[in-house]
């Protein structure tokens, strides 16, 4: 078992890489001259790929499993004493596996592709096929040479020093990191047919309705990916917050911002013929992004609690980056001519011209996220000398930007093609700008808010929500109790994009609400002393150690008490793990529908603790809001787009309204 578990990943590597190349080469001869090539030659190529995959990944479970110290990645990754459920999460929590795995997402994209080739006459499928081939070639080249999980040691060692703490204490490691490949590989499938319509000349729609279901899949998932990543991070952390603008966490919100630009200038080209050129270059940045974000995680250039450590995958990801960005746009010049959309926008005041807006506002907001994010290490690369962009720049940048994202979501959707009159756009919100008001003004009073901008983000939230309900009112037929389900059901893309639109207004109103109004402190107290904190009686009642093979976890008991009444208990932990020499904190939160109460160990001894307290307000509706994004994109990914869908009911009911 030694040998041959490595020996069966080395099989699956070669076989896929050999797979990828077959596609790559027949790909574009099929493109080219289509009766050159069978369907089955290329079913046969992808099924090498995916198997290839899938092989190297089991052969590499099976080493973490049976503690094969004589494989590199097991030897480096893994321990003894390691449970069984980060034993099975270990195989991408490291460089090698997370290289295998990105390879196997890849090859499972890239069989659904296939399913929509349905024989070799179909060039623009082919061609799609084709740079995927290629993409496929660099990953697993990688997992061959630089990045190779499988490497035998001559001396192995008889135990290993376990994954990185991080990784093995908190159950979000297996969902969080595969969420955000499926997410980040998504998106090689419309670059792949973007890439296939430059190479033919080919302009129009065909690609953008062939790349929808792989975008709207990339897209949920990357959404979900980041809205988990946010809540380990508050839930395991311990420093208070859920976003850090870390520079690992800003290469995953980048290719988003800019993907979800792309899905809403996508929607113009389809019903108006809009911004096609745009759309081109918004997904060969999209996939350019990811890249970069891989090579942020993977190279080792930043200091991140995400990273991995230093390796040779650095120079090969920016190599291939230059390459995506080098000869994707040189491809996009050479042809630009066409396909570029011979119309334009009439107006800015329309629906195809707020989408331009909200295009340029994302595109701009993730152009300030890259700079923030690549200027320091541009500067010690150039320089030699190490400078940082700290969190007031973002949000400093952040904050308008989000505001104006905020508003123009708000009125994109209800306002007509073409042209947009004041007296429609008075009909549509005026029930939801009085809500509004209502909401804000209740905001100020009941909620003693001093600040401008946490009233207003309020009052656009609520006019969103409002304005999406309304118009689901009204385009239901009588009567409305069964008439509702059925427009839900009938136009799902379009009420797919009300509800991500809502939950982005949940959200807009926690991080504004939250922040305005957190409740924080940081307080020493002995064995049985008590300390008032947002309304409770806090006592240090004992610590606690727990000893487990891979880890000693200290933990104190603080009582909380309402009215003499024990309400909570809250055990935050210090963990000392045994491949590491500092202790990893644990909070404790205790969450309800109205606030969050987060406790967090600062030190710990035997008869004195200190903590770090926060409040936080609405904090659970911070992640309901980000699954109904998520939710939103995956309820519009189960419908179909139709040219009498909900895109064009609204002006049809006006006079009804």
């Amino acid at each position: 078992m030694t040998v041959v578990t490595p020996a069966v990943g080395w099989v699956g590597i070669l076989l896929g890489l050999a797979g990828s190349i077959v596609l790559a080469v027949f790909g574009f001869r099929a493109q080219h001259r289509p009766r050159a090539v069978r369907r089955s030659q290329l079913r046969f190529a992808v099924g090498c790929m995916l198997g290839g995959a899938t092989l190297a990944m089991a052969a590499l479970e099976v080493a973490l499993l049976t503690d094969n110290f004589a494989v590199s990645y097991v030897a480096e990754t893994h321990s003894r004493a390691t449970p069984l459920f980060f034993t099975i999460t270990s195989a991408w929590s490291a460089l090698g596996g997370s290289i295998v795995l990105w390879a196997l997402v890849l090859a499972g994209y890239t069989a659904a592709v296939l399913r929509q080739v349905r024989d070799t006459d179909d060039r623009l499928g082919t061609g799609a096929l084709a740079v995927l081939g290629v993409v496929a070639v660099f990953f697993f080249g990688l997992v061959s040479t630089v990045a190779n999980p499988f490497r035998i040691l001559p001396n192995p060692p008889a135990d290993g020093p376990g994954p990185n703490p991080l990784l093995a204490d908190h159950a979000m490691v297996a969902f969080h990191p595969p969420l955000l490949y499926l997410g980040f590989v998504g998106f090689t499938v419309p670059f792949a047919f973007a890439m296939s319509a430059l190479l033919l000349r080919r302009g129009g729609v065909d690609w953008l309705r062939r790349t929808r279901r792989a975008n709207l899949v990339a897209w949920s998932f990357l959404t979900a990916g980041l809205v988990l990543g946010a809540w380990w991070s508050y839930e395991v952390l311990g420093w208070g917050g859920y976003w850090a603008w870390d520079p690992v966490e800003n290469a995953a919100l980048i290719p988003w911002l800019v993907a979800t630009a792309f899905l809403h200038s996508a929607v113009v080209q389809v019903k108006r013929g809009m911004l096609q050129a745009w759309n081109f270059v918004l997904v060969i940045a999209t996939f350019a992004l990811t890249i970069l974000g891989t090579f942020l995680t993977r190279s080792g250039v930043v200091a991140s609690v995400h990273s991995f450590t230093e390796s040779g995958v650095g120079p090969a990801l920016l190599g291939f980056l230059v390459l995506v960005l080098g000869g994707g746009f040189a491809l996009f010049v050479l042809r630009g001519e066409r396909v570029a959309s011979t119309s334009r926008p009439e107006t800015l005041a329309s629906r195809e011209g707020v989408f331009l807006i909200n295009n340029l506002l994302l595109t701009v907001f993730a152009f300030v996220v890259l700079a923030g994010t690549v200027y320091p290490i541009i500067v010690e690369a150039l320089t030699g000398n190490q400078v940082s962009v700290g969190r007031p720049f973002f949000d400093q940048m952040a904050v308008p930007l989000a505001f104006a994202l905020l508003l123009a979501m708000g009125v994109g959707p209800f306002t007509p093609y073409r042209y947009a009159s004041l007296t429609v756009l008075w009909v549509r919100l005026r029930l939801a700008l009085l809500l509004a008001s209502a909401a804000a003004a209740a905001v100020v009073v009941l909620g003693g808010v001093s600040s401008p901008g946490v009233v207003a983000v309020v009052a656009i939230a609520v006019a969103v929500a409002a304005a999406g309900v309304r118009q689901l009112v009204v385009t239901a037929p009588k009567p409305r109790l069964k008439g509702i389900p059925r427009v839900l059901g009938g136009q799902r893309a379009y009420w797919g994009g009300q509800l991500a639109h809502l939950g982005v207004a949940v959200v807009a109103v926690v991080i504004a609400v939250s922040g305005a109004l957190a409740t924080r402190a940081t307080v020493t107290l002995d064995r049985g002393e008590s300390v008032e904190f947002a309304g409770y009686t806090l006592t240090f009642d004992r610590s606690e150690e727990h000893v487990q093979p891979d880890r000693v976890s200290r933990d104190a008991h603080i009582v909380f008490r309402e009215d003499g009444q024990v309400s909570w208990t809250a055990t935050p932990q210090l963990t000392a793990f045994n491949n590491q020499t500092q202790s990893v904190g644990q909070p404790s939160v205790w969450t309800g529908p109205t606030r969050d109460i987060y406790v967090a160990l600062a030190q710990l001894g035997d008869e004195r603790v200190s903590l770090n307290l926060y409040r936080y307000p609405l904090m659970t509706w911070l992640w309901v809001g980000g699954g109904l994004v998520a939710a939103g994109g995956f309820w519009a990914l189960s419908g179909r787009t139709r040219r009498t869908s909900s895109d064009t009911l609204p002006d049809r009911v006006v006079a009804d309204a």
